[in-house]
């Protein structure tokens, strides 16, 4: 903010606000001031008839998420290869993926063992913290 002579910032995105303001430079301190806002969850009424019998969920495979905000790459250069494909065999310290956050590019192992069975996220695509990135069939 300060580098862009900024004083207010404010961005709202499906449902979540985030508002950061920086004190005037006849102030003492540059603070800044984060806030947010969820909007709350409405309930919904339902009458018990309404509600299915659900059915047992499929098995799926544990998923590679990503442990953090940014843009995922699937090789570490234009020119080389991918980390992995879906039939590879990864084990705990197989790098996986690029995430790049803040011009850093972090190396994102599989922590797991087991077969590559899908890959969910297009290369250079934005990813979210939490997001699922590979799903891998144990070993």
């Amino acid at each position: 903010m300060k580098k862009n002579s900024l004083s207010e910032f404010e961005m709202e995105k499906e449902g979540f606000k985030i508002k950061l303001r920086r004190a005037s430079r006849e102030g003492k301190s540059e603070e800044v001031q984060v806030q947010h806002y969820l909007p709350p969850a409405a309930p919904v009424p339902v009458s018990s008839a309404e509600i299915p019998v659900a059915a047992p969920a499929p098995a799926t495979d544990p998923e590679i998420k990503s442990p953090m905000i940014g843009t995922f790459y699937r090789k570490p250069s234009p020119e080389s290869g991918t980390y992995v494909e879906i039939g590879d065999t990864v084990i705990a310290d197989t790098v996986v993926c690029i995430i790049e956050a803040m011009k850093v590019m972090n190396e994102i192992k599989a922590e797991m063992s087991g077969v590559v069975t899908e890959i969910l996220v297009e290369d250079s695509r934005p990813v979210e913290f939490g997001q699922p990135l590979f799903r891998v069939r144990p070993a």
